[in-house]
């Protein structure tokens, strides 16, 4: 089966290349008819920006929802980021009842921690919540970090195969039929993921370059990818793959350009990544 229809529920971050603005494009791009529902507006994001504004939309979400419902609008996929709070897991959940489609995928990016901690205003109490949230998904997308937050599993920055094997074993625990583990590295210069199928116990691995620069949306700019990959037809592993390679280009893209600290130039690379969609 293609999916056709995605709903993106994520913040809107109005600058700084990040959360919907780069889920609605990459999307998009990709030939994927894409709905959303922000669970927030900041005026940016909030990594290295201060005075930030934030408007939490946590009490639109059950009108558009209702609407949605009375209309009769369905998605063939359902595709989550940052969640602004924990009373916002329920309302998902009940979109995603509610608008589903027959057949329909859900895949969860837990955004919520990175380096061992957790983003401003999250805490374990919310890792708890989104744990069961991700009950739910088909397949999710967390990095090492939040992995880790999901399952009470011990973060490591120096780890091996067996580690990682026992991380993805352990959020399988959660039901979810495919994990896709990001930030994952076991040799200096290489950085991928690992894709974990729950249904077979095989775990298999896709490494790109490892460029010594940080760009903050580069996690949005895969998870897109992904979830665009899955929705065209491709399975996990190719899409996860794709996603690795189109993010180290746009990593590329941006790494001279000094001024443009706070995204990356994902825009140039999308005709590389819809060529290698259709090759």
């Amino acid at each position: 089966m293609e999916y056709k229809r995605v709903l993106s529920i994520q913040d809107v971050s109005c600058f700084g290349q990040c959360s919907q603005t780069v889920a609605l494009p990459i999307i998009s791009a990709m030939g994927v008819e894409t709905a959303i529902i922000p669970s927030a507006v900041l005026s940016t994001h909030t990594y290295k920006f201060d005075g930030f504004t934030f408007k939490d939309l946590t009490d639109e979400i059950p009108a558009i929802a209702a609407h949605w419902k009375k209309k009769g609008v369905n998605f063939d996929g359902v595709y989550t980021g940052y969640i602004g709070n924990v009373k916002q897991f329920e309302m998902i959940e009940g979109i995603i009842d509610d608008c589903k489609a027959n057949g329909g995928i859900i895949i969860i990016d837990p955004v919520m921690a990175d380096n061992g901690i957790f983003y401003p205003l999250f805490d374990q109490k919310y890792a708890d919540r989104n744990a069961e949230f991700c009950r739910k998904a088909d397949v999710i997308l967390p990095n090492i970090t939040e992995a880790c937050f999901l399952v009470g599993y011990e973060y490591k920055t120096e780890y091996d195969e067996t580690y990682i094997l026992g991380l993805l074993k352990k959020l399988a625990t959660l039901g979810v039929k495919e994990i896709v583990l990001t930030g994952v590295t076991f040799e200096k210069g290489k950085l991928g993921v690992a894709v974990y199928d729950a249904l077979k116990d095989e775990v298999k691995y896709y490494f790109g370059e490892h460029i010594d620069k940080s760009y903050h949306g580069t996690g949005d700019v895969y998870s897109a990818t992904v979830v665009g990959g899955i929705m065209k037809g491709l399975s996990v592993y190719e899409s996860a793959a794709l996603a690795v390679d189109y993010t180290v280009r746009c990593i590329k893209a941006t790494y001279n350009d000094d001024a443009h600290w706070y995204g990356v130039e994902f825009e140039k690379e999308i005709p590389y990544l819809v060529k290698r969609l259709y090759e």
